[in-house]
């Protein structure tokens, strides 16, 4: 290949080089994707470079509009041929129509969708009478499919997304221009997550062959699918009256819960590589929110991988103190649940047995705390419509004393007890602990000073400590001795020198397993923290760093998490050319099991 030339890049229909304009990054590249990724459109159908051109009015001879994305019924691309046009300019909405309507009139494309990175529409265009009209729909279908299949997707027809973000930013926009009485992204958020868990719970509830109920059809009436929603959130409510309170109604107009529900039903969202929920929270509740509580959601590659070289057992109590909206609960009860699937198929147990102890499992071993009320309400919900353990979600300050914890939470969560502990807890440079009575509970919440041997000695309380690093101690006490701790955690812990008496107590605590580096983008575009993820061993009994020092430590460093600075998706390609999620993330575990 030849060598990229600086302020371009590469085209990912035509492999061709083209300059980085924030319209090729922000949207024709990502729909590009989109249309081969989730629609399934084949590379040969989709015409990008050099752009293929339509006329300006009926009269010219000459082709002079040119076209951002054209799908083609075939690999010929003859104008006859010409099904979809997607027109990508930096416009609002009015004038992105106003122009996509001009393009689909003077070709052949009766189809036609406008999107400029933050909003999407989609138009068909009617000829009736000798008149051209253009109505608004509620997606385009996906390859194979007519028109009039849209919204007819039987439950076996959904994939899996790629990447939610776009989908949910482009709803996020709609939603803000046009939902009537509603403008705080907050309530935005209890909305799109009471859609989400309709959705989840439509994949779980129904038969592969049979129709879902989460769908907008290309006729149908807005009010006609406003109405089948509520009855879907009206059963999950019914099923989870103890947690759904999140927000009890779903409150948003006809037509905007039609377009979300447009948006949304091609996705299986519960199967899924990427969290649905916690990808609906980074767009609905933007930095500016989420940033002053140090609510950073961890991306599900890093969840999923933590999990793997923890490798929790069926029988092990598993606590997240620092849940949120349930990204380690859910993935670690999904781990769990399947390493007990494979050995009750192996036992020949049958389904109802295996369904018993699955919930049985969830309800006994999985455990979580949020201080955020709303959080914390949302991961009970998900638990629950997921499958269950929704009981051990705990509203409290992981950080306070146990003793103001409520009865309820203390009983279902002890010290000492846990053999697992997953979890990012909240870290901002503007986030901090200054309350005398939480620092004075915690080592951590003093001074240390470094000895002329080495040796850390303990002095006054501090002035203020950042959460994260009390939430390494709590989670020590809350481990079992011989306990295993995955951790996100900021890298400078283990790099600057005024944290090594960090550094020196988690290691007076627990054997240091493995230190993994996460790139920079990873929490991108929200905060360019530099975080790692530790894996550590509470010590057993009798057991200290003098004792078991004479071991191995894994260390890795990831130079690529699955998406880049703005949240797109990253690829490669294979030897053999096919095109693959540039994400080295899950390849971690895999050789961490291999040291072991």
């Amino acid at each position: 290949m030849d060598e990229i030339k600086e302020g371009y890049i590469i085209d990912y229909i035509s492999g061709l080089q083209v300059k980085e304009t924030p319209e090729e990054v922000e949207a024709v590249q990502p729909f590009s994707k989109i249309l081969v990724d989730d629609y399934g459109y084949p590379k040969s159908h989709v015409h990008t470079r050099p752009q293929y051109r339509v006329k300006v009015r009926p009269s010219d001879k000459k082709k002079e509009y040119p076209v951002d994305i054209a799908v083609f019924s075939s690999e010929t691309h003859n104008e006859e041929d010409v099904y979809i046009i997607v027109e990508c300019k930096k416009k609002n909405r009015k004038d992105g129509r106003s122009q996509l309507e001009d393009y689909l009139r003077f070709s052949k494309a009766y189809l036609g969708v406008w999107f400029n990175g933050e909003e999407r529409l989609y138009l068909q265009k009617i000829e009736k009478d000798g008149k051209i009209l253009f109505e608004e729909i509620p997606n385009i279908p996906r390859y194979g499919e007519r028109v009039e299949d849209i919204g007819k997707f039987k439950r076996k027809d959904l994939r899996p997304a790629e990447n939610l973000k776009p989908t949910f930013r482009t709803i996020r926009n709609y939603l803000a221009a046009n939902a009537v009485g509603i403008t705080r992204d907050e309530v935005f958020a209890s909305q799109i997550i009471n859609l989400i868990f309709c959705k989840i719970y439509d994949e779980r509830f129904t038969r592969p062959d049979d129709t879902v109920k989460f769908r907008a059809g290309i006729n149908e009436k807005d009010e006609d699918v406003r109405g089948r929603i509520l009855e879907l959130f009206e059963k999950v409510k019914h099923q989870y009256n103890d947690v759904i309170d999140v927000a009890d109604s779903i409150s948003l107009d006809a037509k905007c819960i039609k377009y979300i529900v447009g948006e949304l039903q091609l996705y299986s969202l519960k199967d899924s590589s990427r969290d649905a929920v916690g990808e609906a929270f980074e767009i609905f509740i933007g930095p500016s929110l989420k940033g002053a509580q140090g609510q950073f959601f961890t991306p599900r590659n890093v969840v999923n991988m933590v999990i793997k070289m923890i490798d929790p057992d069926t029988d092990e109590k598993i606590l997240d103190p620092a849940c949120g909206s349930g990204g380690f609960l859910v993935e670690s009860l999904r781990y769990v649940w399947s390493k007990l699937e494979k050995k009750a198929t192996e036992l020949g147990w049958p389904e109802a047995e295996i369904e018993a102890e699955k919930q049985k499992v969830a309800i006994k071993n999985f455990r979580g705390i949020d201080k955020d009320n709303f959080l914390s309400k949302v991961a009970k919900a998900y638990l629950a419509i997921l499958g269950d353990g929704r009981g051990g979600v705990h509203c409290e300050n992981s950080l306070d004393s146990f003793d103001n914890w409520s009865p309820k939470t203390t009983e279902d969560i002890q010290p000492g007890t846990f053999n697992v502990i997953v979890t990012n807890p909240p870290f901002g440079k503007k986030l901090s602990i200054d309350t005398t009575e939480i620092l004075s509970l915690y080592d951590l919440g003093h001074k240390w000073k470094q000895e002329t041997d080495g040796t850390f000695v303990k002095g006054d309380l501090v002035d203020k400590q950042p959460p994260q690093l009390l939430f390494i101690e709590r989670c020590f006490q809350m481990l079992r001795d011989g306990g295993r701790m995955g951790i996100v955690l900021l890298e400078s812990i283990f790099g600057m020198p005024k944290y090594q008496y960090i550094v020196n107590y988690i290691q007076s605590k627990a054997k240091i397993l493995a230190v993994v580096t996460l790139p920079e983008d990873l929490f991108q575009p929200h905060t360019h923290a530099k975080c790692c993820v530790l894996i550590c061993q509470k010590y057993n009994k009798g057991e200290t760093f003098e004792t078991c020092s004479d071991y191995d430590v894994f260390m890795s460093d990831v130079k690529w998490c699955g998406h880049d600075s703005r949240g797109n998706i990253t690829y490669t390609y294979t030897e053999d050319g096919e095109k693959v999620v540039l994400d080295e993330i899950p390849l971690v575990a895999d050789k961490y099991a291999e040291m072991r």
